[in-house]
């Protein structure tokens, strides 16, 4: 397969299993869809090796590349991308990886994908940014999601009444802040059940529902499918 044309730079890392700096700065340019600063830093990026987890290394650098893609998929799904878009191009540059014969394809896809994911939610974000408010209550929910989330906790965290919270949130997303929270709930389901082995009983309880049940139900009502039947769908992919 042949390599792919991109500008990544000489030194780019072959992985993400490095440093939380590095990996927190990457996964915060996917979120922001800030190719801006993306292409800037690519110019100085920083050559750090990632922990040995396979003797031969192209499998180590294939293995390190699902790992990163993982976790890109997952940061521009926070920045606002569609979870099944962003998993379903996962899959597809985990397929073209395991294709590829040298480190330098492996590199430069690595390089290629992150500044896709980047582009991707760019683009979802031009003349629809969110106000201060709105990106401030994705963010608490986006680090709550494993407790119970309730309007009157946000809008305390945030200093305003819950009335206030409710009608600005409603009139900004169309949508209302109860409605939200349970979606983002139910787009972090979608990926611990397609990339993890965990239960639905102990996802559940990771994403703080009262009762399976109620986990079950909410995720039926806004993936259009049970979890079960979510995770059979996607099982080998």
């Amino acid at each position: 397969m042949a390599s792919e044309k991109t500008d990544a730079p000489a030194e780019y890392p072959t992985d993400l299993h490095n440093t939380l700096s590095l990996e927190q700065t990457l996964m915060s340019m996917i979120r922001k869809g800030d190719t801006a600063t993306l292409s800037e830093w690519a110019k100085n990026a920083p050559a750090i090796r990632g922990g040995v987890i396979a003797f031969d290394q192209l499998r180590q650098m294939k293995n390190l590349f699902i790992v990163s893609v993982t976790l890109a998929s997952r940061a521009a799904i926070r920045g606002g991308m569609d979870a099944d878009d962003a998993l379903m191009l996962s899959d597809r540059y985990i397929q073209r990886c395991e294709l590829m014969n040298t480190a330098e394809e492996i590199t430069n896809l690595q390089f290629h994908m992150i500044s896709d994911y980047t582009a991707r939610v760019e683009r979802l974000h031009i003349g629809s940014g969110p106000s201060q408010l709105i990106a401030a209550v994705s963010n608490y929910i986006q680090h709550h999601l494993s407790e119970p989330i309730t309007t009157e906790q946000i809008a305390t965290s945030l200093y305003i009444s819950r009335t206030h919270l409710s009608a600005r949130f409603h009139k900004e997303t169309g949508t209302t802040l109860s409605d939200y929270i349970l979606k983002e709930k139910t787009e972090e389901a979608k990926r611990l059940l397609r990339y993890t082995d965990k239960s639905l009983a102990a996802i559940s309880a990771y994403l703080g529902f009262s009762s399976q049940s109620h986990f079950s139900r909410t995720f039926r009502k806004y993936a259009g499918i049970t979890p079960g039947e979510y995770r059979a769908k996607h099982a080998g992919h």
